[in-house]
């Protein structure tokens, strides 16, 4: 009994303000799974469809225990699939060999999806629109793979190939994948990340001067890169809503817009890249014209960031969501990497800070496999606090 008595007072003071923060208004919990290099699921490549079945269960099973009621699974790291398509290959990371099927043949996005509606959970597909090749030097590339039927569609930055947003037809190519699994699958979303054009690259200049002579019109070329983000949005906003309006469709933007020396609109932050500037994603703008439904910034700094604090940005997201839901990216990844991080207030004080502003409907933790370590408690804090209370997730607005 004493031994009990000890254990439950730990877990109080883990949990500050247990009763306060339980909640049944409708918010998104939800968690990034992510596929590439096997970061979350599967955690290593198998041909064998029993174990991955088998891991994604228990990952799911995890994921309800704490009280998530949606998970955002990475279906398409690098124009493969981790379902049958009829335009992509089988993903490497899925198999291990790129265009390799498991064994035996099933279809694993259809799985996913049953699975985590039996438990309640919505789920959402999270497609990267222009990543072809993740690794130059060491991907596995099929025969069938697009970069190999069409190279004239790519342009090689990095380590990496990327479709060009400039080229109209990466732009419908994209827009097609994207509505064959919207046709064929009960998704509750169509989610996107912060990778449009990509990071720059110290010294590098992003190869698009062909496209951008053939197509710029007068524009400057930050201007019509921008046009290009916004073309292949509106056409993707429009195509998901013919075939399914009850299908969401979020971005998850790196968690600066601009930063507000370069734009009064901005935010009071001093960042090295924005979206504005340098990934050429205006999400303002796509806010304001509701072309997405959700917004949901990746702001995996802590309280008091020296180039963008936590508290900032949040408080500066709440008032551009232009009614739409805007749900917090958390980097609860970031466990134990620095001192703030260290702290184990530091995600009770993240998610109080989203509860208590008005206009941000939820969050979403980056990514499954941290939750597997319990750092700093905090799995223990969801499952028995903060997310102990059932919740719907936001309805779309």
């Amino acid at each position: 009994m004493k031994k009990l008595l000890c254990a439950a007072v730990a877990v109080y003071f883990l949990l500050p303000a247990a009763v306060a923060q339980q909640t049944s208004r409708p918010e998104l919990r939800a968690a990034w799974v992510a596929t590439v290099s096997n970061i979350d699921w599967p955690s290593f490549p198998t041909v064998y469809s029993e174990i991955q079945k088998a891991e994604f269960i228990k990952l799911l099973e995890m994921h309800k225990r704490n009280g998530m009621n949606a998970l955002i699974v990475q279906i398409r790291p690098a124009a493969d699939a981790f379902y049958p398509s009829p335009y992509e290959p089988w993903s490497q990371w899925l198999t291990g060999k790129q265009g390799l099927p498991p064994f035996p043949l099933y279809d694993p996005l259809r799985f996913m999806i049953e699975e985590t509606h039996k438990r309640g959970m919505e789920f959402h597909a999270w497609m990267n629109p222009y990543r072809a090749v993740f690794n130059i030097n060491g991907s596995s590339i099929a025969p069938t793979h697009i970069t190999r039927i069409h190279p004239e569609w790519f342009l090689t930055y990095g380590d990496k190939k990327y479709f060009d947003p400039g080229n109209k037809e990466v732009q419908q190519y994209v827009t097609n994948v994207v509505k064959d699994v919207v046709k064929r699958y009960n998704i509750d979303a169509i989610h996107f990340d912060d990778y449009f054009y990509p990071y720059r690259i110290a010294g590098k200049e992003f190869p698009d001067d062909a496209k951008y002579r053939q197509y710029g019109n007068g524009m400057n070329k930050d201007d019509w890169r921008r046009s290009n983000t916004d073309s292949i949005i509106v056409m993707l906003s429009k195509a998901i809503k013919e075939i399914n309006p009850k299908c969401q469709f979020g971005i998850s933007p790196f968690g600066v817009w601009r930063n507000s020396d370069k734009d009064p609109r901005g935010s009071e932050t001093k960042a090295g890249q924005t979206n504005y500037d340098d990934l050429y994603a205006d999400i303002l703008l796509w806010l304001q014209k509701g072309w997405i439904d959700y917004v949901a910034p990746q702001l995996y700094w802590e309280f008091g960031h020296k180039a963008a604090p936590f508290e900032t940005l949040v408080d500066w997201w709440a008032k551009n969501t232009y009614g739409k839901n805007c749900y917090i990216g958390i980097g609860i990844y970031r466990a134990g990497s620095n001192e703030a991080w260290k702290d184990k207030t530091q995600l009770p004080r993240q998610i109080e800070k989203i509860r208590n502003t008005p206009a941000i409907n939820g969050m979403i933790f980056y990514s499954s496999k941290i939750f597997e370590k319990n750092p700093n408690g905090w799995s223990d804090s969801l499952r028995l606090n903060y997310f102990a209370t059932p919740a719907p997730t936001p309805a779309i607005r």
